[in-house]
């Protein structure tokens, strides 16, 4: 187990107009889960492949357990990386796929047999041991990725988007052995990913980037309660928040469509930017002395059913019971959660309230 650090560390590659990753700072605690989300080209597998050892950084440090690993050999950090393509040996069984690294580091065979079949009990693949990689499915050949970089017993596991490529229901099967894992391991993970669901189930915190920078980092409840800024707001959860435009106006904030919503104690702004989860607002078909609203589509998911609805110019969604499923073009009345609202500034995009 290890602690990892970044302390100030930039990269930029000659192709690039803007840095790849710009001052980047962040602890990754002893044993911790900690998930770098963001969209495609934000800087989080740069990031990860810096830690490898894969890519330099023009400036800053890297640092596991307090010693700087820049300039080191790969080979050298003792660090596991599992890869979105698994990458695995075609001509080898699974068996000679995982004891590969051991091999490489001249482990006698004993020892090697003992570390192999334990790895391969804990993610049930002793009966496929035999086997070569074309005779595996998706998620096989993902497991014996994973047992591969767990025989080695690395002070960090490294992983980039390792789900990617697996069918939504064996990715979600796979993201919970792996969070099961991972804590009965202890080994400090650090987990590349842009899908922002898997990051909130997995993830102890969660860095999310945006252009080469560290946005906000925090719990999972941290990130979706309380995003630092419209960014955040709107990567995390699904459906997004609703943002509306709007004005402070005799004590209360008026959004599109001539919302008006309780004001936040403190507020100075005179035009901001609301922010509401679709579970902060209520639906009610019957009363008068709400927001009124027409429903445009109902996304009946099974468990709840998302309710988007009209408001002036506006699109709000509306997370609702799974019986709610009112129809195209009925009316509807809204009220919010006072505790729900969030305030951002137009201009900058940073949380005000």
């Amino acid at each position: 187990m290890a602690r990892v650090e970044y302390e100030n560390v930039s990269k930029r590659f000659p192709t690039q107009d803007r840095a790849a990753i710009d001052d980047f700072t962040l602890d990754v605690a002893d044993g911790e889960l900690l998930v770098l989300l963001g969209p495609s080209g934000c800087g989080k597998t740069t990031a990860l492949r810096m830690l490898a050892g894969l890519e330099h950084p023009d400036s800053g440090d890297i640092r596991i357990d307090g010693k700087s690993v820049v300039g080191l050999e790969p080979k050298d950090r003792d660090v596991a990386l599992v890869f979105q393509s698994y990458a695995l040996y075609p001509h080898m069984s699974a068996k000679d796929n995982i004891r590969y690294p051991l091999r490489v580091k001249h482990m006698n065979e004993a020892e090697r047999e003992r570390r192999v079949g334990q790895v391969a009990e804990m993610l049930s693949l002793t009966a496929l041991l035999e086997r070569r990689p074309a005779r595996l499915s998706g998620g096989e050949q993902q497991r014996v990725a994973l047992a591969r970089a767990i025989v080695r017993q690395p002070r960090v596991f490294l992983m980039d988007e390792p789900l990617s490529n697996l069918d939504a229901k064996l990715r979600t099967h796979t993201r919970t052995e792996l969070k099961a894992l991972q804590r009965q391991l202890g080994t400090t993970t650090v987990f590349v990913t842009h899908d922002q669901a898997e990051a909130m189930t997995l993830a102890d915190r969660i860095a999310v980037m945006d252009r080469g920078r560290l946005l906000q980092l925090g719990t999972p409840d941290d990130l979706y309660l309380r995003p630092v800024n419209l960014f955040v707001a709107q990567f995390i959860g699904s459906p997004p928040m609703n943002i509306l435009a709007a004005e402070v106006r005799d004590g209360a904030l008026l959004a599109e469509g001539t919302w008006r919503l309780p004001l936040p104690r403190g507020i100075a702004a005179k035009s901001v930017s609301v922010g509401i989860r679709p579970e902060g607002i209520e639906l009610d078909e019957s009363s008068t002395d709400a927001q009124v609203g027409e429903v445009l589509v109902s996304e009946p998911l099974g468990s709840e059913t998302i309710v988007d609805v009209k408001v002036g110019g506006a699109l709000v969604k509306v997370r609702a019971a799974p019986q709610v499923r009112p129809d195209p073009g009925t009316r509807v009345h809204l009220r919010v959660d006072p505790s729900a609202i969030r305030l951002f500034d137009t201009a900058s995009g940073s949380a005000i309230a």
